[in-house]
C-alpha cells in the first residue's frame, strides 16, 4: 500500500450555490423585493469588508445553466466564521426566495508531493498566498469536485509516494503551461464532503478552462486516476451587477 503524503491546509471555504425561485420573486411587492436587495447588499459589503482586513476573502458569481443562478464564495480562518456567513444569507429576507442547489465545505490544501528533504514547505515563496489566497477579481470562475480513482491497477491509493510524485510532478508542468491565463485554488474534502477535492479556475477567458481541463485529460493523472463531478461556470458579479440582474 502507498504512504499518505501530507498536507499542509490554510483557510476553510464553502462554496454556496444558490437558485432563484423566479416565479415567487416576480410575483413578489417592488418593496419587498427592494428590501431583500438591501439585505443581501449589506451581507456582501460585509463580507468585502472581511477580505479588506486579510482574514478571509469572498467571491460573487452569476452561474449559467440549470444548476444554480448564483455562487457565494467565502473563505475564512475558522469553520465557526463560514457557519456564520451561511447563516447570514439563511436568516435573511433573501432566503425566501434563494434554495441551495449545491454546496462544498473544504479547505484550502497544498501538497508535499514535490517537498524533498527537510525542506519546511511554508518557507517557500508563495506558500502563504495560496494557503491564505484572495479570491483572483478575473471574469471568469470554473468550479468542480473530484476523486481519485481506486479500480483494479488504476488506484491511486496503492501507487507508492514516489510514482505519485512523478505523475503529479508532470501534471504540474502541463498546467504551468496556463499558470498565465488561469489561477487554481484547490481545496481538500477528505471525510468533509462527498468527494475528494474541490478546484476552482479563474480566468478572464472562459475558453481557457476548456482548453487547460481537455489538454489534461490526456495526463496520466486524470486519463488513469480522476473522476470528475459536476462543471459549474460562472460570471464574476459586483453587488451592482447582482441589482441588475434580480430587478
Amino acid at each position: 500500500m502507498g504512504d499518505a503524503i501530507e498536507t499542509i491546509e490554510g483557510w476553510y471555504a464553502l462554496h454556496d450555490f444558490r437558485l432563484v425561485n423566479w416565479s415567487l420573486w416576480n410575483s413578489g411587492l417592488l418593496a419587498e423585493r427592494e428590501e431583500v436587495f438591501q439585505s443581501l447588499k449589506k451581507i456582501v459589503n460585509g463580507w468585502g469588508a472581511v477580505e479588506e482586513t486579510g482574514q478571509g476573502s469572498t467571491g460573487l458569481y452569476h452561474i449559467i445553466g440549470h444548476k444554480a443562478d448564483l455562487l457565494l464564495v467565502n473563505l475564512r480562518p475558522t469553520i465557526s466564521e463560514l457557519f456564520d456567513a451561511e447563516l447570514e444569507i439563511d436568516k435573511s429576507p433573501a432566503s425566501r426566495f434563494l434554495t441551495k442547489s449545491y454546496s462544498y465545505f473544504s479547505v484550502v490544501e497544498l501538497s508535499k508531493y514535490l517537498v524533498k528533504g527537510e525542506v519546511d514547505p511554508h518557507n517557500l515563496p508563495g506558500t502563504k498566498e495560496r494557503l491564505y489566497p484572495t479570491l483572483p477579481k478575473t471574469e471568469y470562475v470554473c468550479f468542480y469536485p473530484m476523486n481519485k480513482r481506486r479500480e483494479g491497477s488504476d488506484n491511486w491509493y496503492t501507487l507508492t509516494k514516489d510514482q505519485r510524485r512523478e505523475i503529479m510532478k508532470e501534471h504540474g508542468i502541463l498546467g504551468h503551461k496556463y499558470a498565465q491565463k488561469v489561477t487554481q485554488i484547490i481545496t481538500g474534502s477528505q471525510g468533509l464532503d462527498d468527494w475528494e477535492w474541490g478546484v476552482t479556475l479563474y480566468a478572464n477567458d472562459i475558453l481557457d478552462f476548456k482548453k487547460l481541463i481537455y489538454e489534461m485529460r490526456f495526463d496520466e493523472a486524470s486519463a488513469r486516476f480522476a473522476e470528475f463531478g459536476p462543471f459549474l461556470i460562472g460570471r464574476r458579479i459586483t453587488i451592482d451587477r447582482l441589482y441588475s440582474i434580480l430587478e
